[in-house]
């Protein structure tokens, strides 16, 4: 059966949580993939059953404690981000705090503990008209390469390549039907790979010939605002 590189990242996600439930059910605490895992896939499930954003993070949150992980897990995982798919669309979700809250009791002395949970958005170096022409509202999240969002929306495709929204991490916004928003983009960062989205690129975004090759598969999928390298439509 022929899959997709999001839906075979799904399958070892699910695989994953699965050996975690396995050796939970064993009486086992679990390792930071296992924990990582089977909280990433709680969300992913959630968002299948039809849940919004806010009741997958706390179903999530709600799948482990301090008690079901081996020492030290609790202090490596502070927080679990996966993309999942809601009724709106593909969004990232990050569950912080997804232990619950450590107890004080367990602070070793010197112990660095996080200041705050507030996050500043990236100073954005392109800026873009969007205008979502479906009858549904759609969500873009913090993360995902906006080359890639959904088709009905309308932009300058060839601007967008490399780039996502220049938001705080774990956010998202959102177009409304027939609404035309203003958007800032940053470039994607660290080893700058694209890999699932919508599948259009799905490898490193500065090979040699990648954009022009994003381009053509985007247009001939009817993208919007996607043109070939030769300018037509």
């Amino acid at each position: 059966m022929p899959l997709t590189p999001t839906e075979r990242d799904r399958l070892l996600l699910f695989t994953t949580a699965e050996l975690a439930r396995a050796r939970r059910a064993r009486g086992l605490k679990l390792n930071v993939p296992e924990a990582t895992a089977l909280i990433a896939d709680a969300v992913c499930e959630a968002a299948r059953d039809g849940l919004r954003l806010a009741e997958a993070l706390e179903r999530g949150r709600g799948v482990l404690g301090h008690d079901d992980v081996l020492p030290g897990v609790a202090d490596i995982v502070t927080e679990v981000m996966v993309e999942a798919v809601f009724e709106d669309g593909s969004r990232l979700a990050a569950v912080s705090d997804p232990f619950g809250e450590h107890p004080r009791s367990d602070a070793a002395p010197g112990a660095v503990l996080p200041a705050g949970d507030g996050v500043v958005a990236p100073e954005p170096v392109v800026a873009l008209t969007v205008r979502n022409t479906s009858a549904v509202p759609v969500s873009v999240t913090s993360h995902f390469h906006f080359f890639e969002a959904n088709p009905r929306l309308d932009f300058d495709r060839a601007a967008a390549y490399g780039m996502r929204l220049a938001v705080a991490a774990g956010s998202s916004t959102r177009f409304d039907p027939g609404a035309d928003v203003e958007v800032g983009l940053v470039p994607v960062g660290g080893e700058r790979i694209a890999i699932g989205f919508a599948g259009l690129v799905d490898g490193p975004l500065d090979a040699p010939g990648a954009r022009e090759e994003a381009l053509r598969r985007a247009a001939a999928c009817g993208y919007l605002g996607a043109r070939t390298p030769e300018g037509t439509p």
